[in-house]
């Protein structure tokens, strides 16, 4: 059920949420100015898994996910 990574990937073990690209636009004298690009990542915290079947593993799960596995 969920995605058990090994590796030190910023992508949540419970959604699958991960980063996306953003770009800002700043309206300069009547016209938009286009800046440069800037990766967002989402923010993942450590968390153990309570139930299931990798119980007392220790996931990266984003904030969303961990408010609705404290709520569950």
């Amino acid at each position: 059920m969920f995605y058990v990574s090994c590796s030190m990937e910023k992508i949540c073990a419970i959604c699958k949420k991960k980063s996306a690209m953003a770009v800002t636009l700043v309206k300069l004298r009547g016209k938009y100015n286009p800046t440069s690009k800037k990766r967002q990542y989402p923010n993942l915290q450590w968390v153990r898994l309570v139930s299931g079947k990798n119980a007392g593993k220790r996931v990266l799960a984003c904030a969303k996910c961990v408010k609705a596995m404290s709520k569950a």
